[in-house]
């Protein structure tokens, strides 16, 4: 099993996880180990799934500019919390890779493997949403083949990007592509905590080793030379 075959399954079982109850206010039941690879993934699209529910509220325009205010507050955590944890995912794949030597010539990609994911995770609840609309008994037949039409779309688009995301990985394992150390360093897996309600916690920068700083600077030195 790929990488991403993993993690569609994971966020597939997060959305129909999520959809049992259909409510914000859910807390999370994570059913992996914590501090693996696919609690992390289960997590992350957890917080995807709710703030994709989120911004469905807060688009009502009969909504209460109180409550509104309340649930943008509620939005701007889980942005952030969405964030702190594509740093963790991509702190597991540094630890997995940084003793991969790089081959002359290697490039680094645009986006770092765990952006790639996000936009994964994202599209897996397109694609769970889309497949509502079709099979949706009391539209019309021009709303289905129009959300059909649609839904093909993003289906290709998953195969697309899940090759992608593959073949990056496989590039990294080859010394093909580098990950972007400077800043993965700063976000080694015990640098962010996960609390008990699921949301994710900065430790100190300055706590970072002078051992891996060390190894970017001998990375670096390797690729000007």
């Amino acid at each position: 099993m790929t990488f991403t075959e993993k993690s569609w399954s994971i966020f597939n079982q997060a959305i129909n996880d999520y959809h049992k109850t259909d409510n914000v206010d859910t807390p999370i039941s994570n059913p992996y180990q914590a501090g693996t690879i696919e609690a992390d993934l289960y997590l992350k699209n957890w917080i995807d799934t709710v703030q994709w529910h989120f911004e469905d509220i807060i688009r009502d325009p009969q909504i209460d500019p109180q409550a509104a205010l309340i649930l943008k507050r509620r939005i701007d955590k889980s942005n952030q919390d969405r964030t702190d944890l594509v740093e963790r995912i991509d702190s597991y794949f540094y630890t997995k890779y940084h003793n991969v030597a790089t081959l002359d010539g290697a490039t680094i990609n645009t986006e770092s493997p765990a952006w790639a994911i996000d936009r994964l995770s994202i599209l897996a609840l397109k694609i769970y949403h889309m497949k509502e609309q079709v099979e949706r008994t009391d539209a019309s037949a021009q709303h289905i083949a129009t959300c059909q039409s649609k839904l093909d779309v993003l289906n290709e688009q998953h195969n697309d990007l899940a090759s992608a995301i593959d073949q990056l990985l496989d590039d990294i394992a080859a010394g093909k592509k580098y990950m972007n150390t400077k800043l993965i360093v700063a976000l080694q897996p015990d640098m962010l905590k996960v609390r008990e309600d699921g949301s994710v916690k900065r430790g100190f920068m300055e706590r970072i080793s002078a051992r891996l700083f060390a190894r970017i600077a001998d990375r670096s030195k390797e690729r000007v030379s």
